[in-house]
């Protein structure tokens, strides 16, 4: 097989958007440093009504750096960031880079259980962590060997135990340069864990150098973004998951643009924040969409001053799409990307055609083939799905102490993503599903998302869930789980009717379920490995 792919999408790309960039051997808090410089007075993050200049930003970074060496935590050495959004977050992120550690991320919803395995996987020295989920980390700490921990304030005065200190007094006590230490561009930056939802959650090794050029990528890609003051982020992803790091944070700063931090997505909060700093672009997820079109009297709040919203982390159904751009008039470009690729590889451009329903095209210097699933080798005609591979600058360099995964996933210089999809003549990418989402009903291979994009054309479903669970006949059933639009009714005759005039009978739902809610990951993606999860345990207790 020829080392170098057919790349259809070269040709789309218009005069100034780069196909290949040159990348700086820089450590990406060098980034910040140089946004401090170009901008010093202007605010970078916005919080709870209060904001940090770049100025003061880079200044508390540089002295978080010489409270971890002034611990002893040095070069190569891990810190686990276990906070929401807050500039805490920031300045703890940029700190341990500065001091040549590497960031270890943490979902701050993680259990006891889960967190010793997190830090006892990175072999973490330290943990800076959110006041309201410090007794998580007091009932880990007899699981897990750490050296220090920092709390953050983040509501006030909290009891802090004599195995930990308040980050806010160690960074006001901190006195000196910051460390002297030579970050190389190929050091790894951050272990991003991956979700774990398929199995025990392994940390991808993103060096500098990755996330450098991934934000480097997203600028190239975007020449319509706003620029300057123009650039005011809302961010409510959260950062510690790794679409929020690169496409919020990382993005955003290397911009010298205002990041609005919201600790967590809840409507009314999030649309008063529209209404208050009218931001111009808004990273999200489906989710997040979905809860904006339905939120009464939204045009009143300026939603219409977000130009851009990027959608990624699951994939973005057509006709919620369709109603939010009907209604506020900001495009979304649905994106896709991985914890492995830093995360972004893909894009719907702004500068050319979107094509609805696909993740877009190759950003610069990515390519992209669909080979088969069984052995991974053969690269499939236009159309036929098959197991997505990528590779570009933006790929880890592995998985953190786990060898053979690292050899099944990186091969001959690709990376398998374990995603099925299909590619059109242009090179445009359609995410079929996870590979491992597949349902396997009497034989026929059914994909969730077909079924899922056909619920969300009905308009009494607000959100949707389709997992394979088992069956002792067909190994598996479709069975589809539903979320009702507020005031709307809908049976299951009438749901399994549509699908029948929609779908292939075989893809039709046998089982549907009506729930107030589903089971979603901290970025909002709906988690059928739980539902499937859920199911077994319902057989189980029956048995």
């Amino acid at each position: 097989m020829s080392d170098m792919p057919e790349r259809p999408w070269l040709k789309l790309f218009p005069p100034n958007v780069p196909t290949t960039l040159e990348y700086p051997e820089i450590p990406l808090y060098q980034t910040l440093a140089e946004a401090a410089a170009r901008r010093p007075d202007l605010p970078a993050v916005r919080f709870a009504g209060t904001s940090l200049s770049y100025r003061e930003l880079w200044s508390r970074a540089q002295r978080f750096a010489r409270v971890l060496a002034d611990l002893g935590v040095g070069q190569g050495d891990r810190v686990a960031l276990m906070l929401p959004n807050c500039p805490q977050y920031v300045i703890a992120y940029y700190g341990v880079l500065r001091a040549g550690a590497i960031v270890v991320q943490v979902n701050p919803l993680y259990t006891p259980r889960e967190l010793a395995y997190t830090l006892n996987d990175s072999g973490a020295r330290a943990l800076v962590v959110a006041d309201l989920l410090y007794p998580v980390v007091q009932a880990t700490l007899p699981h897990a060997a750490l050296d220090h921990v920092l709390v953050a304030r983040l509501r006030g005065e909290v009891a802090i135990g004599p195995e930990a200190r308040a980050f806010e007094e160690a960074l006001a006590a901190a006195a000196g340069e910051p460390p002297s230490v030579k970050v190389g561009a190929h050091d790894v930056a951050v272990l991003q864990y991956t979700g774990g939802t398929t199995g025990v959650a392994k940390g991808a090794m993103l060096t500098h150098f990755n996330l450098v050029a991934n934000v480097l990528q997203c600028q190239a890609f975007n020449p319509e973004m706003p620029r300057d003051e123009e650039f005011r982020m809302l961010g409510v992803l959260p950062l510690f998951h790794v679409y929020g790091m690169t496409v919020v944070m990382n993005l955003c700063l290397a911009c010298g643009g205002s990041m609005i931090l919201l600790p967590r997505f809840e409507l009314e909060p999030v649309m008063q924040t529209i209404r208050a700093v009218q931001p111009t672009l808004f990273p999200g997820v489906p989710t997040m969409y979905v809860a904006v079109n339905s939120f009464p009297n939204a045009e009143e709040y300026g939603v219409g001053s977000i130009r851009f919203c990027n959608s990624g982390g699951a994939p973005m159904p057509v006709e919620v799409m369709a109603a939010f751009e009907r209604r506020f008039g900001g495009k979304i470009l649905e994106g896709f990307g991985l914890s492995e690729t830093s995360p972004v590889t893909h894009g719907n451009p702004a500068w050319g055609e979107r094509k609805p329903g696909t993740v877009g095209v190759p950003m610069a210097d990515t390519d992209c083939q669909i080979v088969d699933v069984e052995t991974g080798t053969r690269v499939l005609p236009t159309g036929e799905p098959g197991e997505i591979r990528l590779r570009g600058p933006q790929v880890m360099a592995g998985y953190w102490n786990l060898p053979g995964e690292t050899a099944e996933a990186l091969r001959d210089g690709w990376l398998y993503t374990g995603d099925i999809g299909t590619m059109d003549a242009e090179g445009y990418l359609s995410i079929v599903d996870r590979k491992k989402d597949l349902i396997l009903a009497s034989g026929y291979n059914v994909y969730p998302r077909d079924v899922e994009e056909v619920l969300y054309e009905h308009p009494a479903v607000l959100e949707a869930g389709v997992a394979g669970v088992p069956d002792p006949y067909r190994g598996e059933t479709v069975k589809a789980y539903v979320v009702l639009r507020p005031g709307a009714s809908a049976t299951t005759a009438e749901l399994e009717a549509f699908c029948r005039e929609r779908l292939a009978a075989y893809k039709v739902p046998r089982l549907i379920e009506f729930r107030d809610t589903l089971p979603k990951s901290a970025v909002g993606k709906v988690l059928r490995r739980v539902l499937v999860e859920e199911e077994k345990a319902k057989l189980a207790s029956k048995e």
